[in-house]
């Protein structure tokens, strides 16, 4: 499990609904991921000076600090993105109801735009007919459900619980006749990169996640390629594959391709084999 809480509040701060998924890892750098989906209002245009900006930049910084300490949390990087100054592009962007702030606990190493799809889902099922939501009715079991299906990948999972003696004898099979070419492992993630099923015994879903927490960066990645990163595993250095299979589940009209990661050895060489995989694994996820 990637996500580890879920909220809807309003940007005035009305506390609408928390959800709690797992408790966070010790000692893990953990994202906190705000979506908007309030009203564009671009009549609120405030002019400051230099001190004044400087002083509400303190008060932001020092509240933040002291709420993370009473949660025996710590913030290491806040992140601001600037408006654009473009003009005239209201039809790129949809126009939002209300004033909905979505906040999730993630993993790290999620691909953000992935996660915002999923949350657009719930945002557009769940939280629309509830506006405005302080004087919404509670969130139903139902409704729960549907969220809890939607961050957990429900589909994904279930898609590939059917498939599962198939996708074990072939990840075996690769696993056997790849062994000497450095391949350790091969896993199954959703769309948004959570990690779903391992093949092999060499690593465990904890060992997975601090692999993936230790990649800098994944650049986006076009069906049916792949690129590799560096990791670690404790003192030990890790070749990731990451390819995009093109395959997927279509939820609410959100297709979502599975990813296959290879990991392996440092100056592995696999040639074609990645995409030899993808071609054979899509044979049974399609």
């Amino acid at each position: 499990m990637t996500f580890y809480e879920f909220s809807i509040i309003t940007n005035t701060g009305f506390p609408y609904y928390h959800l709690k998924l797992k408790e966070e890892p010790e000692g893990t750098n953990l994202y906190l991921r705000f979506f908007d989906f309030s009203e564009d209002r671009e009549d609120v245009n405030i002019d400051l000076d230099e001190e004044s900006v400087f002083e509400l930049n303190a008060g932001l910084v020092s509240a933040l600090y002291e709420f993370a300490r009473n949660l025996n949390k710590k913030i290491e990087i806040l992140k601001f993105q600037t408006k654009s100054l473009e003009k005239n592009i209201t039809n790129m962007y949809p126009r939002y109801k209300g004033d909905v702030l979505i906040t999730a606990q993630t993993e790290s190493y999620l691909l953000h735009e992935a996660v915002k799809e999923k949350v657009k889902l719930i945002y557009n099922a769940i939280v629309i007919p509830k506006i405005p939501l302080d004087s919404a009715l509670e969130m139903l079991q139902n409704e729960e459900d549907f969220i809890i299906d939607i961050l957990n990948d429900y589909e994904a999972n279930r898609r590939i619980k059917e498939n599962e003696d198939k996708i074990n004898k072939l990840g075996l099979e690769y696993l056997n006749s790849m062994k000497g070419y450095g391949l350790e492992a091969i896993c199954i993630c959703s769309f948004d990169l959570s990690p779903l099923y391992i093949i092999g015994d060499k690593y465990s879903f904890d060992d997975i996640h601090d692999i993936l927490r230790n990649i800098e960066n994944f650049p986006k990645i076009d069906p049916l390629e792949w690129i590799y990163r560096q990791s670690n595993l404790g003192n030990e250095i890790k070749w990731v594959f990451i390819i995009n299979s093109s395959v997927g589940p279509t939820v609410e009209g959100l297709f979502q391709p599975f990813f296959y990661l290879l990991f392996t050895s440092p100056h592995s060489y696999l040639a074609e084999f990645p995409q030899k995989l993808a071609i054979k694994f899509n044979q049974i996820l399609g």
